[in-house]
Order: C-alpha cells, then structure tokens, then sequence
C-alpha cells in the first residue's frame, strides 16, 4: 500500500514554526527580565556603595540613576550604622509583539555599613 506524504511537511511547517516564534518571544522576554534585575541590583549597590562612604543623597542617587533603567525608584533608610538602599522599576514588554503580557516588577535591596569619618 503506498502512502500519499504531499504536504506533510508544509503542515508541520504551519505547526512548527509559530511555536518557535513564541518560544523565541517568550526567551526575549526572560532575558529582558534577567538583564534589568541586574540593573536594578546594580544601581541599588553603587547607591548603598557611595552612601556609605559618605557621599550626599543626591550624589548617591546621581549615580544610582545612571546605572539603572529609567523609570526606577529609589528608596533610602538608615538604620543601626547602615545604609540600605531598594530599588524597584516596571519592565515593559521588550517587542511591540509582546505588549498583551502584563507588567512585571522587578527590586534590588542592598546593604552596606556606614564607614566612619
């Protein structure tokens, strides 16, 4: 008996490739999450970093905002001989493709202990 295989591979074909497409989505989207945790973690550092050194606030949060994404903010306290510094930003679908997956939040929190002058 001899078997008719026309369009077998256009119908995987149909099959196949969106799912590669959302998969490939779906990974730009992850790393879009993991590239601004690092960021936000990052900014909350150098902040927490030059706050206990001694720098001002506004000198700590200047440097704070250029290492993170825009839209990110800053929250500081003192406390017990240490200086913490959170961070928090919105991260945005990275591809107007993407625009129907729901906001996410991503925050750093770091600590340092204020150096004494």
């Amino acid at each position: 008996m001899e078997r008719n295989e026309r369009g077998a591979v256009t119908a995987e074909a149909a099959v196949v490739i969106p799912t590669l497409a959302l998969l490939t989505l779906a990974l730009a989207w992850f790393v879009t999450l993991g590239v601004t945790q690092v960021r936000v973690t990052d900014a909350a550092r150098e902040t927490a970093r030059a706050l206990a050194r001694g720098d001002s606030d506004a000198s700590g949060l200047a440097l704070g905002r250029r290492v993170a994404p825009d839209g990110s903010r800053f929250h500081l306290r003192r406390e017990a001989g240490t200086v913490v510094v959170r961070v928090t930003t919105p991260v945005r679908s990275p591809l107007a493709v993407l625009s129907f997956l729901p906001e996410r939040e991503v925050s750093a929190e770091a600590v340092a202990r204020a150096e004494g002058r």
